[in-house]
C-alpha cells in the first residue's frame, strides 16, 4: 500500500493539450494543482499527432514544389529526399516545442507533477507509484491512441501507427495505408510526395465524414499525384515474405488480389485511453467509446470531469482546449458552463485542404428540409487563386432562407485559414449579410468567402422585379 499522500484542489490525469491547459490555467488562478502523466509530456498532439504530422506535410510540400512549376516558367530537377533527415526535421520541431509542455515549466508555474500512470483507489483518491493523491476535483485527460484491427497476420508482420511512424528512419519503397480517414490520407499524400509508392486501403469511403462535394476535389488531387486509393477494400490476411516485404491479400467479391508493400501504416480510428485508470473504483461510467459525461463534462461521479478524446465525441486538439475552459469555469468559479459544439471547425491537411464548421448540407437538410440555401463559389473565379495556379477548390456555405448561417465548408489552398471567419460568424450568430458586406483586400483568397456570401443576394438583386424598380427610378434622374 502506498505510504506517501498529498492533498490538492485539482488533480489532472494526463498531460496532453487539454490536461496541460487545465493545469496551467488553474494554478495561475490560485488553485493547488497536481498533474499526473505516464507517457510523454505534451501527449499525442505534440509527440505523435498534430505537430509531427504537419511538420512532415511541410517537408513533403517542399519536396513537391517543382512538380507544377513549369506552368510558371520555372523548371529544375526534382530534389533528393533524405527520408531520415526529413524525420530529423520532424523530431527537431517536436524538440523545439517540448520545453513549453515540459515538467520543468509546469513545476515553475507551481504545479506538482508526478510521472507515472495513475489509477483510482476510490471516488476521491488516485495512486501513482507509491503516491496517493486526494483531490477535491479530478480531471481525466488521458486522450486516445491508435485502434488495432483484427486482421489475420497483422500483428505478426509488424506495422506502423501515428505513434511509431515518426520514429521510422527507413524510407518506405511502398507504403500501404490501412484507413482512409484524415490521418491516413494526410500521411498517404505526404509520403507520395517524398517519393514513396503509396496505396490506401479503406473498407468504406475515404474522408467519409465530410461533404462529398468538397472531398471529391481533394481525393481527385491526391489520386492525380499517384496515390492508389482502394475503397470498399476487404483485407483477408497479411503475411511477411522471406525478403522482408509484406503481402496484403484482398478479397474483392471472391476475387483475390495481392498487394505487396514494404511498410504498413494503420490509421483506422482511435480508442480512448481507459485501461489503466481503474474507473470502476471511482464510480465512473464508460464504454468502449469513452467516458460518459454530461454537458458540463462531469462524469457519473460529479467530482470527476473528463475532457478531450477520452470523453468521446469530437477528437481534435482544439476541442480538448475548449473543454479545458469549460472545466475551469465549472471547478474554479462554480459556473454551470456547458459545451456547445455548433461552431467547432475541423481541417484535413491534405493538399488541397478540406475545412468545415457547423452543419453540412446533409445535416441541414435533415433538420430544416428544403428551407435552406446552399451558397457556392469556386476558387477558379478568384484572381489570387489564378495567379497561384491553384484554381481547384470551392466554398460551400449553408444558410436558412432568412440568412442564418448554419455551416460552411471549404476545399482548396489554405482552406484551414479561410474557415476562420465562418467560425466567428456562427459563434457570434452573425447573418450572411455580415459575411457579404465586409471589405476584402484585393487580390486575396479571402475574397472567396465574401463572394460565396454575396451569392445569397444574387437571385433577388438581379431579378426582373429589381430591374423594374431601377428602370422606374431612373426616370427621375437628371
Amino acid at each position: 500500500m502506498p505510504k506517501n499522500s498529498i492533498k490538492t484542489d485539482i488533480c489532472v490525469v494526463g498531460a496532453g493539450s487539454g490536461g496541460l491547459s487545465v493545469a496551467a490555467g488553474a494554478v495561475q488562478m490560485g488553485a493547488r494543482v497536481v498533474l499526473v502523466e505516464g507517457g510523454k509530456m505534451g501527449g499525442d498532439c505534440l509527440n505523435y499527432g498534430c505537430v509531427p504530422s504537419k511538420a512532415l506535410i511541410a517537408a513533403a510540400k517542399k519536396a513537391s514544389a517543382l512538380d507544377h512549376s513549369a506552368e510558371f516558367g520555372v523548371t529544375g530537377d526534382r530534389p533528393n529526399v533524405d527520408y531520415a533527415a526529413v524525420m530529423d526535421h520532424v523530431a527537431g520541431i517536436i524538440a523545439g516545442i517540448a520545453p513549453h509542455d515540459s515538467v520543468e515549466r509546469f513545476e515553475e508555474l507551481g504545479v506538482t507533477v508526478f510521472e507515472g500512470y495513475g489509477r483510482f483507489l476510490n471516488d476521491h483518491q488516485l495512486v501513482v507509484g507509491d503516491q496517493v493523491i486526494e483531490a477535491k476535483r479530478f480531471v481525466i485527460a488521458t486522450g486516445s491512441s491508435a485502434a488495432t484491427l483484427p486482421i489475420e497476420g497483422l500483428e505478426d508482420c509488424g506495422y506502423l501507427t501515428n505513434e511509431t511512424l515518426f520514429e521510422n528512419r527507413e524510407k518506405p519503397s511502398h507504403l500501404v495505408v490501412i484507413g482512409g480517414g484524415p490521418i491516413g490520407m494526410e500521411m498517404a499524400q505526404a509520403h507520395r510526395r517524398l517519393g514513396c509508392a503509396v496505396t490506401v486501403l479503406e473498407a468504406f469511403s475515404v474522408l467519409a465524414k465530410d461533404d462529398p462535394d468538397l472531398t471529391k476535389v481533394a481525393i481527385d488531387a491526391i489520386k492525380g499525384e499517384g496515390v492508389d486509393i482502394r475503397e470498399g477494400a476487404k483485407i483477408a490476411k497479411i503475411s511477411r515474405k522471406p525478403d522482408g516485404s509484406i503481402d496484403i491479400e484482398l478479397d474483392q467479391d471472391g476475387a483475390v488480389e495481392i498487394i505487396t508493400g514494404s511498410h504498413i501504416l494503420v490509421a483506422a480510428g482511435r480508442k480512448p485511453n481507459l485501461d489503466k485508470l481503474n474507473l470502476d473504483a471511482a464510480g465512473i461510467s464508460y464504454s468502449r467509446f469513452g467516458i460518459e459525461v454530461d454537458a458540463r463534462l462531469r462524469t457519473s461521479n460529479k467530482k470527476i470531469f473528463a475532457i478531450g478524446d477520452v470523453a468521446g465525441g469530437l477528437q481534435f486538439t482544439h476541442v480538448a482546449g475548449y473543454h479545458a475552459g469549460i472545466v475551469i469555469r465549472n471547478i474554479l468559479f462554480r459556473l454551470p458552463a456547458k459545451v456547445n459544439y455548433s461552431a467547432v471547425p475541423w481541417v484535413t491537411y491534405t493538399d488541397p485542404e478540406v475545412a468545415n464548421v457547423g452543419m453540412s448540407e446533409a445535416a441541414a437538410r435533415e433538420k430544416y428540409g428544403d428551407d435552406i440555401r446552399v451558397l457556392t463559389f469556386n476558387y477558379a473565379e478568384n484572381d489570387r487563386a489564378r495567379t497561384e495556379r491553384r484554381e481547384e477548390g470551392m466554398v460551400k456555405a449553408i444558410t436558412t432562407k432568412n440568412g442564418k448561417i448554419l455551416g460552411a465548408g471549404i476545399v482548396g489552398m489554405q482552406a484551414g485559414e479561410l474557415i476562420h471567419p465562418w467560425t466567428l460568424a456562427i459563434t457570434g450568430k452573425l447573418k450572411i449579410s455580415s459575411m457579404a458586406s465586409f471589405i476584402a483586400p484585393y487580390p486575396t483568397l479571402g475574397e472567396v468567402n465574401k463572394r460565396a456570401a454575396g451569392s445569397f443576394y444574387t437571385p433577388s438583386l438581379f431579378s426582373e422585379k429589381t430591374r423594374k424598380i431601377v428602370r422606374f427610378l431612373l426616370r427621375f434622374m437628371w
